[in-house]
């Protein structure tokens, strides 16, 4: 526990005016981001006697070891800087709702020629028109079947679109009249743009308008006694009604507003906002989040609010936003929130009215999705807290081990040796801090081994990351960091964190390989633990016998969740890295040449033994090819040339284009000769009555057979697991640190120490 006087800014240092801070934990992490109409009276609130600030406020100033900020010229600026931070480094100790990236939106691809009506999640697109969000996707579809009978705009995909241009023939909902089949041509770009602008006014909230066109219509047909059309246009406007009547009038018309209500305990919160366009309810969302730092409910609505309009502009932003409690002061973010819409934005508490009414209705709502989540997660927070109890009163740790680490090796009868780092914190998964690493330090199959080296690389980076930030740096005064801020980003390093508890998937050798390891590093603050296969037994350190969990223990079914999550994580690496060998070709290993050269330059050529042979100039005939990587093309080919043709063992099949020529066959020996240098068609017969033992030479060109011994499959195998259930890579990074090197950086052979990606 940080002493908060040790990092307390001189008196003077903090200027009076508008910014925002940031707390860093001992590891340069951000941990919390806050801003302040007067940065000098807002930080001196932080440190004071810890017995009198919040309990929450006083976690966070004793985890944080150093603060520093930034000056901006407005309290608008400031709220627009906090939700940046907060956005890029995802401070522990700041409220942050569960994004809402799940929910289902109604969406026209305004930016597409041919704008294309759909069912979307994820992030919004620029150009895109959203309307939403909806609860569920079967919604959207029920709205949209409806619809497309007044307005036949396009909804399929790109792939179905062009086949039906390359045919001239449209799908089926062309030939029934919900598609004005744009791809044929039976109506005109422009038209069919037009076309989707009434679907988003009509979706907008301008429902009227066309009712009573269509209503016009209907009338004029009915007097010419075009009684066929009348009776399509009664059809058409009573498709509007219905889909009109799936979202109820809760406001006076053309009314355009969000209600935003929050209900909460002394621990989590919940926040349920409404959308309302035309009066009626458009759309539905909601977040649960913990209450991790001493905030108001005011200050719950300003987050929910940056939350919300964040990375909105325009009429996304709508002209009203009611709300349950303004946040403090309320000038800056309304000023905010005019600043996103372009316009002014009223921001107030309904007092009266259908508006204060369905303002209820949202925080009722609110209060049953809290209810709901806390019987939800009430279970899972037991079981997650005694599983972590049960492995720390099992190894003998003093504390629960909140950060878990777990190594698997992974390989193939010793090739594309693999291994994985997957991280559980407060006993949940942590893909982001996945990493998987590449064997380098020797060739072959040695799990012990391997095992040492990736722990070796990886405490070995924690310790460089540390050495970096300071932590170490010789001269620091009362032990504070003397590290230049300017070099951190606060964004989490690579490595940088230790865990409490190391899992390695193995038995007693693979324990004690790691825990050399940790010791060669001087580190002692890590306990090691190994769970072996087949009986489950946990391995520790120096101990001659295996500690055997109950099997209804909650401990134990963590520990093997945790090494599962290794074992798929490394298997699934050593897979694609090992399909990625079989498919590589001769073009991989030039360097500079990407992918697309790669595809123009054997289109051009057909093959790569037409490639190998093709002058410097020939090749430089293809587009993007310049001379310079035309000379590299052909000196990496003619350095790989093939020493025979390509031929699959499977079927004897030669796969090259043309095989190379047989050898030609030796002349015959002149009968005078004494010895026999070819065998004729009929043998003859040998001094003394034998058969001459020569044997026939082979067929130029064939292939000899093998077959694999019996009872030797070629089988992967992982470190410590008899089966090896495979699984998808999702949002995970990898360390390809190559050989390790006496007091330099871990190389690859791309240069880079790790990779870093995030699936899902």
């Amino acid at each position: 526990m940080a002493d908060p006087s040790s990092y307390r800014p001189r008196p003077g240092e903090i200027p009076d005016t508008p910014g925002v801070y940031r707390f860093r934990d001992e590891h340069r992490r951000v941990i919390y981001v806050g801003k302040a109409k007067s940065l000098r009276q807002r930080l001196s609130s932080y440190f004071q006697d810890l017995a009198n600030l919040h309990p929450r406020t006083r976690s966070m100033v004793t985890t944080a070891s150093s603060v520093e900020w930034t000056v901006v010229s407005t309290e608008v600026e400031a709220l627009q800087l906090e939700y940046t931070w907060i956005k890029e480094f995802d401070p522990r100790f700041n409220v942050k709702y569960r994004d809402d990236k799940s929910y289902p939106y109604l969406a026209v691809t305004m930016n597409e020629e041919i704008p294309r009506v759909q069912v979307m999640r994820g992030a919004k697109k620029k150009g895109v028109r959203y309307f939403g969000p909806y609860g569920h996707a079967w919604a959207i579809r029920d709205t949209v079947d409806l619809l497309l009978r007044v307005f036949p705009v396009r909804t399929c995909s790109a792939g179905v679109y062009k086949n039906a241009a390359r045919t001239g023939r449209p799908c089926l909902l062309g030939y029934i009249d919900k598609c004005s089949a744009p791809c044929v041509g039976r109506i005109s770009p422009e038209d069919h743009r037009d076309l989707a602008e009434e679907f988003c006014d009509f979706m907008g909230g301008r429902t009227g308008t066309y009712v009573r066109r269509l209503e016009q219509q209907m009338t004029i047909a009915a007097e010419d006694m075009e009684y066929e059309r009348a009776a399509r246009l009664r059809d058409d406007i009573g498709a509007l009604r219905k889909a009109m009547e799936k979202s109820a009038v809760v406001l006076a018309d053309a009314t355009d507003a969000d209600l935003v209500a929050v209900a909460e305990d002394e621990l989590e919160a919940a926040v349920q906002i409404f959308h309302v366009r035309g009066g009626r309810i458009r759309g539905q969302r909601g977040w649960v989040t913990d209450k991790v730092e001493a905030v108001t409910t005011g200050d719950l609505v300003e987050h929910a609010l940056q939350q919300l309009y964040g990375e909105e502009a325009g009429d996304a932003v709508p002209r009203e936003v009611l709300v349950t409690a303004l946040p403090e002061p309320l000038e800056p973010v309304q000023d905010w929130l005019a600043e996103r819409r372009g316009s002014h934005t009223s921001l107030r508490v309904p007092q009266r009215g259908d508006k204060k009414a369905l303002m209820e209705t949202v925080t009722r709502n609110a209060q049953q999705a809290l209810v709901l989540h806390k019987t939800k997660r009430a279970s899972d927070l037991t079981t997650r807290s005694r599983a972590l109890e049960e492995i720390a009163e099992a190894l003998g740790l003093d504390s629960a081990p909140l950060r878990i680490e777990c190594y698997d090796i992974s390989h193939l009868q010793g090739e594309d040796v693999v291994a994985s780092m997957v991280v559980f914190e407060d006993g949940l998964q942590r893909k982001s801090e996945y990493r998987r690493f590449e064997i380098k330090g020797f060739e072959g199959q040695d799990d012990v081994r391997s095992m040492h080296e990736v722990i070796f690389r990886r405490f070995r980076r924690y310790l460089a990351e540390k050495e970096r930030t300071g932590e170490w740096a010789e001269g620091a005064v009362g032990g504070e960091v003397t590290a230049s801020v300017t070099e951190e980003d606060g964004r989490p390093r690579r490595f940088a964190y230790p865990p409490q508890l190391v899992v390695v998937d193995g038995g007693r050798p693979q324990v004690a390989a790691a825990r050399r390891a940790l010791d060669e590093l001087g580190i002692d603050d890590v306990a090691v633990c190994g769970l072996a296969k087949r009986l489950e037994e946990v391995w520790l350190p120096d101990e001659e016998d295996p500690l055997v969990l109950p099997r209804s223990s909650e401990g134990l079914y963590l520990l093997q969740r945790v090494r599962d999550e290794a074992h798929r994580f490394a298997i699934t690496y050593q897979r694609g890295k090992r399909a990625k060998r079989l498919r590589s070709g001769p073009l991989d290993a030039v360097t500079g040449l990407g992918e697309t050269r790669k595809q123009a330059l054997l289109k051009h050529f057909g093959s790569v033994k037409r490639l190998r042979a093709a002058t410097i100039e020939q090749i430089q005939e293809v587009p993007g090819i310049g001379r310079k990587t035309a000379e590299t093309v052909a000196a990496a080919l003619a350095a790989a040339v093939p020493g025979g043709p390509a031929v699959n063992t499977a079927t004897g099949e030669i796969l090259d284009d043309t095989p190379p020529p047989p050898a030609p066959r030796p002349a015959p020996a002149p009968r005078s000769a004494p010895e026999v240098t070819e065998l004729p068609e009929h043998e003859p017969t040998a001094p003394g009555g034998g058969t001459p033992q020569t044997a026939p030479a082979a067929p130029a060109g064939a292939v000899p057979r093998h077959e694999p011994p019996a009872g030797h499959p070629a089988e992967e195998h992982d470190a410590g697991r008899d089966d090896h259930p495979g699984g998808d890579d999702q949002g995970v990074s990898e360390d390809a640190a190559g050989k390790a090197r006496d007091g330099g950086p871990e190389g690859s052979p791309d240069g880079k120490d790790e990779r870093r990606g995030q699936h899902a």
